[in-house]
């Protein structure tokens, strides 16, 4: 009987919001109005960056495909959480679940990387500039990009591996409002601690590693930056890398929290409440950083905004 309701299991609920009763609706209207301005600050990034040639650098190259994958993040997770606050029976069926949590781990590591690889961009910028078009290529940033989502989601496979071979229980009621990894492989049957060792190890090597490389970097611009002699150097320099030191925190703090402890740690609430950071705000918080706080996007995107307007009136 045990092995006849594992085998039955086509479908999961999930049950993230389903306990908040009519708030699903205003929560509804708040990420989709959230989500549609995510999708248009993404576009609008990726667009600046494809028409203003002032902006055919590395670092904006970088972003570009940050924010691509960013878009491309949301749309694994929003959709169908938007459809199921306003479903009575929240589910997705057991290969959506499968491939829900393929794409969002493979794109959430490949982020992870490419954070990282911004990093190194503003440490050869900053602490060797003579050099910087030599090391940082556009054959190398293509090589980087691509070493990135070649990681990312041959890291996913591992994952999605490690959760999808264990024998699911008779419940299917995922506790979270998408296919997560501690939510999914709670459900299991057997005993899931060496897997979860394997992922716990993942998790460091794709969240630690990278911050300790960006940490390093920091180091070493900090330390380049405070020996030029002018205060508007400096100051120059150090708004470079507000935006993305930003960014660093804010992704790398809530899935740290998430990722880098035991499943048995794991809080329902209190995690969907970060989740709902990572997968949601982080991906608008992005574009608005990197817009509100750089000059040559503010300039990039009234020169496009004008040019646009000025083919309008014409």
């Amino acid at each position: 009987m045990k092995r006849q309701n594992q085998s039955m299991i086509t479908e999961f609920i999930l049950i993230g919001f389903s306990n908040l009763g009519d708030l699903q609706i205003l929560l509804f209207f708040i990420f989709l109005l959230v989500y549609l301005t995510t999708l248009s600050a993404n576009a609008t990034i990726m667009t600046v960056i494809r028409l203003d040639r002032a902006l055919h650098t590395p670092m904006y190259f970088f972003l570009f495909v940050l924010s691509c994958s960013e878009t491309c993040y949301t749309l694994v997770i929003v959709p169908k959480m938007l459809t199921n606050l306003l479903s009575t029976a929240p589910t997705i069926s057991l290969s959506g679940c499968v491939a829900q949590l393929y794409f969002f781990v493979g794109l959430a590591c490949t982020n992870c990387f490419l954070i990282a690889v911004m990093g190194y961009d503003r440490y050869v910028a900053i602490c060797n500039p003579l050099n910087y078009t030599l090391i940082v290529s556009r054959a190398t940033c293509t090589q980087l990009v691509l070493a990135s989502s070649f990681c990312g989601f041959l890291i996913s496979v591992v994952v999605n591996v490690l959760v999808f071979s264990i024998p699911f229980c008779a419940s299917n009621r995922i506790n979270h409002f998408f296919c997560d990894i501690s939510p999914v492989i709670k459900l299991g049957c057997t005993d899931t601690n060496l897997k979860e060792m394997v992922i716990f190890f993942l998790s460091i090597l794709v969240l630690l590693v990278p911050l300790v490389l960006i940490f390093i970097s920091y180091v070493f611009i900090v330390s380049t930056i405070l020996k030029i002699s002018s205060v508007e150097g400096q100051r120059k320099a150090f708004a470079t890398c507000a935006s993305h030191l930003t960014v660093v925190i804010v992704h790398y703090g809530c899935a740290s929290f998430i990722y880098l402890r035991p499943t048995s740690l794991y809080s329902s609430d209190k995690d969907r409440l970060v989740a709902v950071t990572y997968t949601v705000i982080t991906p608008l918080l992005n574009p608005l950083v990197y817009t509100l706080r750089n000059k040559e996007v503010k300039t990039a995107l009234k020169k496009v905004l004008g040019r646009y307007l000025l083919s309008k009136t014409v």
